[in-house]
């Protein structure tokens, strides 16, 4: 019998799409399903969920749930986690200090000042988890969703020997969307994709083994409503000439072009048809929703009197079935840090690479260079996520402010002073969540 243990269970949307792709494949239809979460209540009501899943699948599955984490880790196979280090008022500060000073972020959750000091309060719980990983399940392989993506896993793999890759569904999403744009069938269209999480790049994009950016190209230019959908996207390919992988919304925050003049803002990131209007506005109502709608909507599931018990998209299951179960190969993109994976990025720093998965474990697959256009911001990114990483693990904040100053955005915006009396406040705000600091 297969362990795996769902640390920060209480995600509920990311726990039912899990548990019931796992759950799907026939090697793990007898496994234990472990949940741990701090929040009793949210515990319980994950607890019921997966155990109904369970039932209209007709599993044999061991089901516990525990707020401890080192009984839910204890044994395990495969450990996914979920977490979220401090509420939604927390994460507000880190959007509306920086909103004050005039560097206009939309969701903040992957680098810049808003994902520079999530990482600051997630850094310290992971690296805990990754080294109670080491002592009560040394052999598990672990999965990440959790963001800020990059900066965890360069934090985890720098401080605990765990098999770990961080994962991300833009990857596989845009891949499809393209596909759509198109009028390719998903299953004729293959891709080689690179860079780091959120921001990485199809280097190939072909249908039915021929170049399909041509006919990319030709859909963004000529279909206005496909335009439109990914406004600060189709920009970036248009002059950049490799499409990136995270929705305009996100992207707009990772470079210095879009979000630094209102008018820039008013039209590249308001009026999107796609996820994410470019509006911090937006967003909070959504995240307020469902900080006081979550209770209502999980009783709402509960009742239901059918479960979709079909497989989901998400990378994780196929890569514990390739790794642990009946070992066919699958290949994804994940999270890992750069040993010479792409050559034209600083070795160390966390990459989103073609990994693939297998009785052997996780094996990232050879890049080489990134074009170079792509490569210098990327490059950029990744040394400022370096800075606040060293940061984070060092207790040093004078790291912490030289990786904002540098972040594209805050410095196509702010002068020097203005960042550090910024990063000061931001310190403040986040006083409780750092004690390290």
């Amino acid at each position: 019998m297969k362990k795996f243990a769902f640390i920060g269970a209480g995600s509920f949307g990311f726990t039912r799409k899990l548990v019931k792709d796992i759950l799907s494949f026939p090697a793990f239809a007898e496994s234990e399903i472990a949940l741990m979460d701090i929040d009793v209540k949210r515990l319980s009501y994950i607890e019921r969920a997966v155990k109904k899943i369970a039932e209209a699948g007709n599993y044999p599955v061991k089901i516990t749930a525990t707020t401890d984490r080192r009984e839910a880790l204890k044994d395990a196979d495969g450990v996914l986690i979920t977490i979220l280090q401090g509420g939604v008022q927390v994460w507000r500060s880190d959007i509306e200090i920086p909103k004050r000073y005039g560097v206009d972020i939309n969701v903040g959750d992957t680098r810049g000042p808003a994902g520079v000091f999530r990482a600051l309060r997630t850094i310290p719980v992971m690296v805990d988890i990754a080294r109670d990983v080491e002592k009560y399940c040394p052999d598990a392989l672990v999965l990440n969703y959790t963001n800020p993506m990059s900066m965890l896993i360069r934090a985890v793999q720098a401080s605990a020997d765990v098999r770990i890759s961080g994962l991300c569904h833009s990857v596989q999403g845009t891949a499809a969307m393209l596909a759509r744009w198109i009028g390719a069938p998903m299953q004729e269209v293959t891709y080689f994709c690179a860079g780091i999480n959120h921001q990485a790049w199809y280097l190939e994009y072909k249908w039915n083994g021929k170049d399909a950016y041509p006919l990319i190209k030709k859909a963004v230019t000529e279909n206005k409503s496909i335009y439109n959908v990914e406004q600060v996207r189709n920009e970036m390919f248009l002059h950049l000439d490799y499409y990136v992988t995270e929705s305009s919304g996100h992207n707009s925050e990772y470079n210095p072009w879009f979000r630094k003049r209102k008018d820039l803002i008013e039209k590249y990131c308001t009026h999107g048809t796609g996820w994410n209007p470019g509006e911090y506005a937006y967003i909070l109502k959504a995240y307020l929703k469902k900080e006081d709608g979550w209770e209502d909507e999980m009783k709402q599931w509960l009742e239901k009197d059918e479960v979709d018990l079909k497989r989901g998209h998400e990378y994780a299951a196929s890569i514990f079935n390739a790794a642990l179960g009946d070992g066919a190969a699958f290949e994804f993109n994940g999270n890992v840090r750069n040993f010479g994976i792409v050559e034209n990025l600083p070795r160390g720093c966390c990459v989103e690479v073609p990994v693939l998965a297998s009785p052997r474990g996780l094996d990232p697959i050879h890049v080489g260079r990134l074009p170079e256009p792509v490569a210098v911001l990327n490059h950029v990114n990744a040394v400022c996520e370096e800075l606040a990483v060293e940061g984070a693990l060092q207790g040093d904040r004078r790291m912490v402010f030289h990786s904002i100053a540098m972040d594209p955005l805050t410095s196509a915006v702010l002068s020097l002073a203005e960042i550090e009396d910024m990063v000061n406040e931001m310190f403040e705000a986040n006083r409780q969540w750092l004690p390290d600091f």
